[in-house]
């Protein structure tokens, strides 16, 4: 519509939706491509779970760490959907080993103890087949009371189709969805690559203020992994609170021995690490690809000391984060991941080729092209509303506001932000929240950082429905919550998410853009009114 209306001609329209950004999430996708191929993902899980121990308050916790670790580099959606799984299998493990040593106690006050109960449960997809299977009776240890036992218990699933035992039960498959649906998101705040906002508002804020140098992937994640470790600790709290109760003397209890569900969490854990075999040439390369590009990032351009990006002072700013992604991104399509054999006539085996980690085609099936068409739109929009004079008409309209306190601003703005992407995309939300906040911050005169950071962190704070992004509709899908649950426990986390961003912008992240300052990189501002 912009070249049909004379706002912008079709070969820039066009241009907007390939930028900087596309070629840093392809380098980004090439990775999470071979990590989740050669399950890389699922032992970097596992082992951190088993890392931390296996009481139920630990345990959460590990697997929020986990997640939150694994978001930073992948997708929020593909995290949650490998790690939800795991999650289901040791929570029916914990209620399938209560059910067993209450049935074992039963049995046991006759002065009999049942040694043939099996407890089979299979997790395939959603659905939780749960079975109690009574084998052969040893000779002489068959009494009413085990038979009646083994009935009841088989009775009580089948007539009520219930699959858990107690309250408590219940409560702790509902903390540890929500534990995974919300470190997913948490996690990836902390990266520019961990979620589409951070990219949209890295790529947004570069092509506005083109000469500040300020935001890169070493500078955010200095100042995001404060705030996302405190919110995922917070958080940890919340829903330990909510759900089970958050008893201080059973959670770092030291010495006791392990309970019967510790002991069936830790047997779960154990056997799916020893599934994955041991650490295969596959890993250990894409292990290596992945260090070699996070240290390529964080030592670009790090702020506080030189970076590699100046051994090239002749072409200052050209090296850029999507530099380093696409280089070792096509390095995956290049190292062989195995030979490819065949045997000759004679007998002998012979090499004739080899597969590489990734594929085109297993690169395709993990791009989130949708995505990019869509940021690409957004892109589009911003450089029309800039181009149209939209940007700054609405700026000088907001510029009342510049009476107000600054934090009331950011306090309002993130507010606005938080609620509107309860029902709306993140990556559409961020889209039309930018070109606002921009010409806002420059009428007002304050730094455009100090506006816009605080509303890019507050736009992934959707926490309260299933659809208000994937991971939630993903753990919510496996039937253990319902809305008010998630509402209930997404309202608090909210309001701790939003706490903590104020805490930041008021503290840690100040000195480090200098935020109480008027840059000289922004626009002065311009009081005229476009008609």
């Amino acid at each position: 519509m912009f070249p049909l209306f004379g706002i912008m001609p079709s070969r820039t329209v066009a241009s907007s939706y390939f930028k900087d950004f596309h070629l840093l999430l392809i380098g980004v996708i090439c990775l999470a491509t071979s990590i989740e191929k050669w399950n890389l993902h699922k032992r970097i899980a596992l082992k951190m779970v088993m890392m931390v121990g296996v009481n139920l308050a630990w345990l959460t916790l590990g697997f929020m760490i986990s997640t939150a670790f694994l978001s930073m580099w992948l997708s929020n959606t593909s995290t949650a959907a490998m790690v939800m799984p795991i999650v289901e299998a040791v929570a029916q493990q914990i209620i399938s080993a209560e059910a067993e040593v209450e049935t074992t106690q039963i049995a046991c006050i006759d002065g009999n103890t049942n040694q043939g109960l099996e407890l089979d449960e299979s997790v395939n997809g959603h659905e939780i087949n749960e079975k109690i299977e009574k084998a052969k009776p040893l000779p002489g240890n068959c009494n009413d009371a085990e038979k009646i036992t083994s009935r009841t218990e088989l009775e009580k699933i089948s007539v009520t189709g219930s699959k858990y035992r107690t309250k408590k039960d219940h409560m702790m498959c509902k903390l540890m969805c929500l534990c995974i649906a919300y470190s997913s998101t948490i996690g990836g705040l902390t990266t520019i690559t961990g979620t589409s906002t951070n990219l949209i508002f890295a790529e947004y804020f570069n092509m506005r203020y083109p000469k500040c140098n300020c935001i890169n992937f070493g500078s955010w994640f200095i100042f995001s992994f404060p705030a996302a470790l405190i919110i995922l600790i917070l958080s940890w709290i919340w829903l330990q609170w909510l759900f089970l109760g958050f008893d201080l003397k059973e959670i770092f209890k030291c010495g006791k021995t392990k309970t019967v569900k510790e002991k069936a969490c830790a047997a779960v854990i154990k056997q799916e690490y020893e599934k994955l075999g041991p650490l295969r040439y596959q890993e250990i390369v894409t292990l290596v690809l992945f260090i070699v590009m996070a240290l390529l990032w964080f030592n670009r351009d790090p702020g506080f000391a030189s970076g590699w990006a100046e051994l090239f002072p002749e072409y200052p700013g050209f090296a850029t984060d999507s530099t380093v992604a696409l280089l070792v991104g096509l390095l995956f399509f290049i190292i062989p991941a195995k030979p490819l054999t065949k045997t000759t006539p004679t007998g002998e085996t012979v090499a004739f080729d080899y597969s590489p980690l990734i594929t085109w085609k297993e690169f395709q099936s993990f791009m989130p092209w949708d995505i990019a068409i869509l940021v690409g739109g957004g892109f589009a929009l911003a450089d029309g509303c800039e181009e149209s004079g939209l940007s700054q008409w609405i700026g000088n309209k907001l510029s009342p506001l510049g009476s107000l306190p600054v934090w009331l601003i950011i306090l309002i703005s993130s507010m606005i932000v938080t609620s509107l992407t309860e029902v709306a995309s993140n990556p559409a939300t961020i889209t039309i929240v930018l070109p606002i906040l921009s010409p806002l911050a420059e009428a007002i005169e304050v730094n455009p950082l100090y506006l816009l950071l605080p509303c890019t962190l507050c736009v992934s704070f959707a926490f309260l429905l299933p659809v208000a992004n994937p991971p939630n509709a993903i753990v919510y899908s496996y039937g253990h919550l319902k809305v008010v649950d998630m509402v209930k426990a997404g309202l608090g986390v909210n309001i701790v998410g939003v706490a903590v961003v104020m805490l930041g912008i008021s503290t840690w992240i100040v000195p480090m853009f200098d935020l109480h300052t008027y840059p000289a990189w922004a626009p002065l501002p311009n009081n005229q009114t476009i008609p």
